[in-house]
């Protein structure tokens, strides 16, 4: 199928004034320039939203809390902000977390885990896992069901995934649920999405590289909590959705960790969007190409979590 039209008109604008790569910037440019991309909308309806800093056994970790205008107890949800652990925070999740809130009637908890390079790996894993500890143990006062899900885009994707693996083996908390947008699931840049999609459509395999030379020593890139799909077994995971984009690298990776996961005894359902590219949740405010994708995935948490 084409590259949806909406796209193809963004990429031809920012083709007659193109700006620098990521790969290109620092850490430090490069999260002012993904903010610039993903800014907060404080016009998308949310019943309320809360910052706060809870106190874990990893140290202090900033979260946001979103509660829609439904009447709870409701469902919580784990969100974990795409950005390659390099770049991205709270404000670049905002607009993703008040609609998944609203649409799935749902508490949804983004958490702001420390970033690399000056945090390497596992920082991330352990910051994403302690604060899943955290709401788990916590859900009377959050006003929360008992229904528990994670999800994340991305190199979020990689962290809900490696929550769901540690709270499975580490006998953590019971974890409904996993909706996982575009993950990241290994460090195998080879796939044929690599070479069909690795230019041109806004996530790029030279970012990649560069993500994950920030990110973690090549020496520890095949441990599961940095690469999911290499875990020795997969059962026993929660139900997975997994959303992947026709145009986007991580398309294959997204698909085998569907696979593997199906493969091992865990439902899992693969939904590949034809002519979108990497990142589409973040445009579903302003694109009708991916608004319905939006909704499709916040049916599917809804129901995960039915």
């Amino acid at each position: 199928m084409p590259l949806a039209p909406e796209y193809e008109a963004m990429f031809s604008a920012l083709a007659e004034e193109p700006g620098p790569k990521i790969s290109d910037l620092s850490p430090a440019e490069g999260r002012e320039m993904y903010r610039v991309m993903r800014a907060v909308n404080p016009e998308l309806s949310i019943g309320a939203v809360e910052d706060r800093q809870i106190e874990t056994e990893v140290g202090s970790i900033p979260i946001r809390i979103y509660r829609p205008t439904a009447e709870g107890p409701l469902p919580i949800v784990m969100n974990f902000h795409g950005g390659g652990w390099v770049i991205g925070d709270l404000d670049t999740a905002d607009s993703v977390c008040r609609g998944l809130s609203e649409a799935a009637s749902c508490i949804v908890i983004s958490v702001d885990y420390r970033l690399a390079p000056e945090h390497v790996y596992p920082a991330a894993v352990d910051d994403a896992y302690a604060a899943t500890c955290w709401a788990a143990a916590n859900v009377d006062e959050l006003g929360g069901s008992g229904k528990l899900a994670v999800t994340g885009e991305s190199a979020g994707g990689n962290l809900a995934t490696v929550v769901c693996q540690k709270a499975r083996d580490e006998n953590g908390p019971r974890i409904d649920f996993q909706l996982l947008a575009y993950p990241v699931v290994d460090h195998d840049l080879s796939r044929p999405s690599y070479d069909e999609n690795g230019e041109g459509y806004l996530l790029e395999k030279s970012t990649m590289v560069w993500f994950w030379d920030h990110y973690c020593p090549p020496e520890r890139r095949n441990e599961p909590a940095a690469c999911p799909l290499l875990a020795q077994s997969l059962a026993d995971l929660p139900p997975a959705v997994v959303l992947t984009a026709e145009f986007d690298p991580l398309r294959d990776e997204g698909k085998a960790y569907a696979d593997a996961l199906a493969a091992a005894g865990v439902p899992a359902k693969l939904i590949c969007y034809d002519g979108l590219v990497h990142d589409f949740l973040a445009t579903a405010a302003v694109f009708q190409c991916s608004r319905a994708a939006f909704e499709e995935a916040a049916a599917e948490l809804r129901q995960g979590l039915a």
